[in-house]
């Protein structure tokens, strides 16, 4: 078996349980991959490092992603589209994403060896700019969300919207968020978007505190391609991608659709997400004492 480790995170909590799965996979003999700044920790293992997603072995058959939801996000930099299958180890909060707990990780790394898991197709988003910005272009890949923003002013910006080339509607708001159904949890979510089911064909478009109360989210098919511009009172506006970030001129013409390529997850067979949904939102609990 080959495994590749990760973590952005190097505190001792996240740095001991990387131990543990480095350990149960030399006890098992399997090829491991850690990356070169998480190696840095482990100097008296002799393993092979990555620094890029071009380093990576494309007969990996787990990667490990050891933090919170934001680690498995910049872990995606790695895999991209080599349908390597990532798992997310979590060490701070539950997460939607990391979703084994530290006292669940003996177990699912005896599932993996034994193949006792499923494996589940995330959709993702790829971004397309007019001008090209090269910045964008090396990576242009989100699995939660892509969205516009202002920058450096309190006023608002207008966000010109179209799906697939007809007019849908001008938003005079802070932002825009373009979600996948794994991303409806998150920025969305907290713009007062609704949450999807994982296996939904569907993207929602969740305005930033809009203006206009009439602007509502609207979820469309995720075979859609929804176009935007911007116009403000600054020079830029933000573009962000899951956790990046960048500032772009206005006016600059986007295009978003889904990718033919979708990340991979590994589920061991004990988790769902309604399970994750009911514990992280608190539902069924009664909290009046």
């Amino acid at each position: 078996m080959k495994i590749a480790l990760y973590s952005l995170v190097h505190d001792d909590a996240t740095l001991r349980i990387v131990s543990r799965i480095f350990a149960f996979f030399s006890e098992k003999e399997a090829s491991i991959q850690i990356e070169k700044e998480l190696a840095e920790h482990f100097s008296k293992v002799a393993t092979s490092q990555f620094e890029s997603h071009l380093d990576i072995d494309p007969k990996t058959d787990v990667f490990f992603a050891v933090g919170g939801d934001g680690t498995v996000l910049r872990a995606l930099n790695y895999v991209r589209e080599s349908n390597i299958p990532l798992i997310g180890i979590n060490t701070g909060r539950l997460g939607f994403l990391a979703t084994v707990q530290p006292d669940e990780i003996e177990a699912c790394l005896v599932d993996i060896i034994a193949k006792n898991y499923s494996t589940e197709e995330r959709s993702v988003l790829e971004i397309k700019t007019n001008p090209p910005l090269p910045e964008l272009e090396s990576f242009p890949l989100a699995l939660n969300e892509i969205s516009v923003a202002r920058e450096n002013t309190t006023s608002m910006i207008t966000i010109h919207t179209k799906v697939n080339g007809a007019y849908l509607n001008v938003y005079w708001a802070d932002g825009l968020v373009v979600a996948t159904p794994t991303g409806s949890t998150g920025y969305s979510l907290s713009s007062g978007g609704p949450i999807i089911a994982p296996e939904s064909k569907s993207l929602v478009l969740t305005p930033i505190a809009p203006h206009n109360l009439n602007a509502r989210p609207l979820v469309v098919s995720d075979d859609v391609e929804i176009e935007t511009h911007v116009e403000g009172r600054g020079d830029s506006h933000l573009i962000s991608l899951d956790t990046r970030l960048f500032s772009v001129p206005m006016h600059t013409r986007i295009q978003i659709k889904k990718t033919i390529y979708p990340f991979v997850f590994i589920r061991p067979n004990n988790h769902n997400f309604f399970n994750t949904l009911r514990n992280k939102l608190l539902w069924g609990q009664d909290n009046r004492n």
